[in-house]
């Protein structure tokens, strides 16, 4: 069974009797043991009687056995959760085979695996086939449904325009792209997502944060610089993207330094740049201040950058030494 098989399965009331989910994606693990949860305990406090979480790290495969022999409380069944399934010993291998070949009816065993495991692995091959579940990385299609269904839970419909436009700006890390779909269900004055609702939470941030990048590296604050690439970065922003800001910020810079040179008042250079005199007035004082040597190196260096990113090079480490370059005034 494929993971949408077995949460359609488990949605409809069907949760089987063992379980192994395996896979590194966090985000759709938790949904798995969450919707299980849901349809084995419509009553929370159920729910708490019944529900036993083991780390696999730190218990014997003993204990959870006997946890799921033992009757649930005041409800029709008992959920046992093994997290970190794949640190299990080797040597549980054949208790939970025999535990497998007559499962406790009133229990549900799920064990979730942070990691891909393969076939080869004695864990999947101690379990009954049908009760082993690969859970993938959710790419294209899958990751719009995938959006799509969580808003509709909430009661909200993701246009699929909307949730393009997340991914654009957010990247495919799901706990992100929740986040991000969090507020924008807060945000939204009405039942249906759409792109503006996005582009209010999301696109307003990560432009804010842009040019807050921009600003330090124009005054020289290498740490303030360096905390908000990180924020971009995090936030899913193209390491490319960056790179073209820092690089139209050199090349205006630059040019902004020949002009000055060239004797171009501050108002002729603001109309050049079809920018405001004021925000011109400090780019001009900044590059006066600095030689015509360090302006020609640091457009230099984002070529350099650039060059390196598209022939695989490492996208934080060059962005931070590009960063820094760029910040000092010298």
């Amino acid at each position: 069974m494929d993971y949408a098989g077995f949460l359609r399965e488990v949605e409809e009331g069907r949760v089987p009797p063992v379980a192994l989910l395996h896979g590194d994606e966090p985000r759709l693990l938790d949904d798995a043991l969450t919707a299980v949860s849901r349809a084995l305990f419509s009553d929370p406090s159920l729910l708490a009687l019944n529900r036993e979480v083991f780390d696999a790290g730190g218990a014997p495969v003993e204990e959870i056995i006997r946890a799921a022999l033992t009757l649930p409380s005041l409800a029709p069944a008992r959920l046992v959760v093994v997290k970190s399934a794949q640190a299990l010993p080797a040597k549980s291998a054949g208790a939970l085979s025999d535990y497998t070949r007559d499962p406790n009816p009133t229990t549900r065993l799920v064990l979730l695996a942070g990691e891909s495991l393969d076939a080869g692995h004695w864990l999947p091959k101690a379990l009954p086939p049908a009760s082993v579940i690969g859970v993938p990385r959710l790419t294209g299609r899958g990751l719009l449904a995938w959006l799509q269904a969580r808003a509709r839970a909430e009661g909200y419909e993701l246009a699929e325009g909307a949730a393009q436009l997340l991914i654009r700006w957010v990247g495919e890390d799901l706990s992100a792209l929740s986040g991000e779909l969090e507020k924008a269900l807060l945000f939204a004055g009405s039942r249906s997502i759409t792109e503006e609702h996005i582009q209010g939470v999301v696109g307003e941030h990560r432009v804010l944060r842009t040019f807050e990048l921009t600003d330090a590296v124009e005054r020289g604050e290498t740490g303030r610089a360096l905390t908000l690439l990180e924020s971009l970065l995090a936030s899913g922003e193209e390491p490319l993207a960056i790179l073209g800001t820092l690089a139209r910020q050199a090349r205006t810079t630059w040019q902004v330094g020949e002009w000055r040179r060239q004797g171009k008042p501050v108002e002729a250079i603001a109309a050049l740049l079809r920018r405001p005199s004021f925000a011109v007035q400090a780019l001009s004082a900044r590059a006066g201040a600095l030689p015509a040597a360090h302006l020609s190196r640091a457009l230099r260096r984002c070529w350099e950058v650039e060059g390196k990113l598209k022939s695989g090079g490492r996208p934080r480490a060059e962005l931070t030494l590009l960063i820094a370059d760029l910040c000092r005034t010298g």
